[in-house]
């Protein structure tokens, strides 16, 4: 058979690397469509899969919306020469461009706030997947599993560590350090929302230096780190999970990373403008098991971190916690190649179950740190 899977993001070559890397062990056709964005091509080319570029687009919304046209013409004229069997995606590029070519497509979609992109994509896909933590019903097609998207690549069954990441990063065996990872906020789901400033950051790395080697990855490149007591992260993308698995904290303003490091059993704060009454499913069920921190306030966030950094509990009470929240938990990769062999017919699958309401986390007394 032929699939075609499309990834506008890196986090969406992470998603499908491994269904796609199997897929082609079993001898079938497979396509990625690629958008150039950030290090999206990067990663396609490190893990050495089949990728055409369809389109660029910079971190600004405005470049998103003015390369729209094009984009859809290149996606929908690459698609048409490999003719797929199949379609996966997570939005409007691969429902569309299945539906023009009449190939069911399959929507892995996690954000709740994407409700335009919703509106636009779910009408025309045969199947659609969310973590069961997804509070939004998406229609008769609507399907769940046990996990989050990353655990197509950070499931135990699927990740392994990275033994040299310590060396690479120019950091002794048992010295502390903090990724501080910060978003562009480019994304069409981002409109009207914002994170962690330039001055917060500032002020947030001169709280912990004293504490812990600060590494910072900023998509957006707009902190000037020049005199600031932190460096860049600099190794190739690919190596990141490596590193956040390996870190003492994380403190973000971005979504993934943060589940990320959840299921590696990392420490995490997320502070952006999402969090709060109506924040994501996914983000208040991890929150409910001690395994991330959703903070609002900045001022909170310097304190929470200065207070996980110094606790040297962290470690293994997070690595427990981890193990325990993941035994249930699926290996989406596996699910994701059952549901291209099923030719998108995923109501076959025992992996997953329609969409029957709105689920939340029974409420619970919120984990603190040193709580259990």
């Amino acid at each position: 058979m032929r699939y075609l899977f499309f990834t506008n993001t890196p986090a969406h070559v992470h998603l499908y690397k491994h269904a796609v890397q199997t897929l082609q062990d079993r001898g079938h056709e497979v396509l990625v469509l690629a958008r150039d964005y950030t290090c999206t091509i990067e990663l396609l080319e490190w893990y050495d899969l089949p990728y055409e570029v369809y389109g660029y687009c910079d971190t600004s919304k405005s470049s998103l919306l003015s390369r729209l046209p094009i984009h859809y013409v290149r996606a929908i004229r690459h698609a048409r020469r490999l003719d797929p069997d199949l379609v996966f995606g997570m939005g409007g590029y691969a429902a569309h461009t299945g539906a023009v070519l009449r190939a069911p497509t399959v929507l892995l979609i996690d954000s709740e706030p994407a409700s335009f992109d919703h509106s636009i994509s779910t009408p025309f896909a045969h199947a659609i997947l969310t973590p069961e933590t997804f509070r939004k019903e998406l229609g008769e097609n609507h399907y769940v599993f046990s996990g989050f998207k990353e655990c197509a690549y950070l499931h135990p069954e699927v990740y392994e560590p990275n033994p040299s990441i310590r060396d690479r990063l120019d950091l002794d065996d048992d010295e502390p350090y903090a990724i501080l990872r910060l978003n562009a906020f480019g994304s069409q789901h981002d409109v009207g929302k914002n994170g962690i400033t330039s001055g917060q950051c500032r002020r947030l790395i001169d709280r912990l230096s004293d504490e812990a080697t600060i590494l910072v990855s900023d998509e957006g490149d707009d902190v000037d780190l020049e005199g600031l007591p932190a460096r860049p992260f600099d190794l190739h993308p690919a190596l990141m999970h490596d590193a956040l698995a390996e870190a003492t904290l994380l403190v973000a303003d971005t979504q993934t990373m943060v589940t990320e490091a959840a299921l590696l059993g990392t420490p995490a704060i997320r502070s952006n403008s999402f969090v709060g009454e109506s924040d994501m499913g996914n983000f208040l069920e991890l929150e409910d098991e001690g395994l991330i921190h959703n903070v609002a306030r900045f001022d909170d966030v310097l304190d929470l971190s200065t207070t996980l950094l110094r606790d040297e509990s962290v470690d293994e009470t997070w690595q427990r916690r981890r193990n325990v929240y993941l035994a249930d938990k699926v290996n989406l990769t596996e699910v994701i190649v059952d549901a291209a062999i099923a030719h998108g017919d995923v109501g076959t699958l025992e992996a997953i179950h329609q969409f029957d309401s709105p689920r939340r986390s029974e409420s619970k007394p919120q984990i603190g740190v040193g709580s259990d």
